[in-house]
């Protein structure tokens, strides 16, 4: 899916895990029914192997693959690979392909979700992590942050510079520290991912999304993930758009904290 990403092809090295972390790991969706949502645009045969890398490395979680109008031969990569799928009629962008995930999610009954990107940067195995402090009722939003720990991962000048702006605005409107604001690998309770249902920023949604969530008092937590590099494609964001996004959401931010946030729903099925 093409969200602001650099396009960064460097590996880095992976994140030497303790004890408790690959038990965590192991885990995988810790006795939950998980649903994994895959936004994608014109990813081709990349979704298809996301999918079958999260079928290979996080058994027992259910995916969705969220066609964003492609054209390409996403979705039959996607369908191929054992995943369901879910083709918009128009592209609706970022958000509006992961809040389509959302809606399937509740209209499915899924104890919590994941968000993996279709672009294969996001690695499967670091599932059960993700959704460890959730499934033990830690935080309702568990962020996998390429930032918590110090590792070679880089991204380019332009992109660096509005990221670490955003950061702070981001840091001010939710009087809370949250090192990857802009990381689409997420995993949500049930509670959460509801909200989202109902009420979910467009455009490039996900520093926006948090700051709604923390005013709408969700709990929000990092764990430190890996990121690989993209496998094929080309990331939409140029440097005039990685100097633009951070002022966008800048704004965005701002529209949301002038806004009584929406309630929260009150149960299965109906809003409060």
């Amino acid at each position: 899916m093409n969200r602001p990403e650099p396009n960064d092809t460097s590996a880095a090295p992976a994140t030497v895990r303790t004890p408790d972390e690959i038990k965590e790991m192991s885990a995988i969706h810790h006795g939950l029914k998980v649903l994994a949502i895959v936004p994608a645009h014109n990813e081709g045969e990349t979704t298809a192997e996301v999918v079958r890398d999260i079928h290979r490395l996080a058994p027992g979680v259910d995916v969705v693959v969220v066609d964003d109008c492609s054209s390409d031969l996403t979705g039959d990569w996607a369908r191929k690979a054992g995943a369901r799928v879910l083709p918009l009629p128009v592209n609706l962008g970022i958000g509006g392909a992961v809040q389509t995930g959302f809606k399937y999610a509740e209209d499915h009954d899924y104890d919590a979700v994941i968000q993996v990107d279709g672009d294969g940067q996001h690695d499967p195995a670091e599932i059960g992590l993700i959704m460890g402090p959730v499934a033990r009722g830690e935080a309702d939003v568990v962020i996998g942050s390429r930032f918590l720990r110090k590792t070679a991962y880089k991204a380019p000048l332009a992109r660096r510079v509005g990221m670490i702006l955003f950061a702070s605005v981001a840091r001010w409107a939710m009087r809370q520290k949250i090192t990857d604001t802009t990381s689409g690998f997420r995993a949500l309770n049930r509670e959460a991912y509801r909200y989202f249902a109902r009420h979910y920023p467009t455009d490039f949604p996900d520093a926006e999304s948090l700051v709604l969530l923390k005013r709408a008092a969700f709990r929000l937590s990092e764990v430190s993930v890996n990121m690989k590099p993209r496998k094929r494609g080309q990331s939409s964001t140029t440097t005039l758009r990685s100097l633009y996004y951070p002022f966008k959401m800048t704004m965005a931010v701002l529209v949301v904290l002038l806004r009584e946030p929406p309630k929260r729903p009150a149960g299965p099925g109906g809003d409060q």
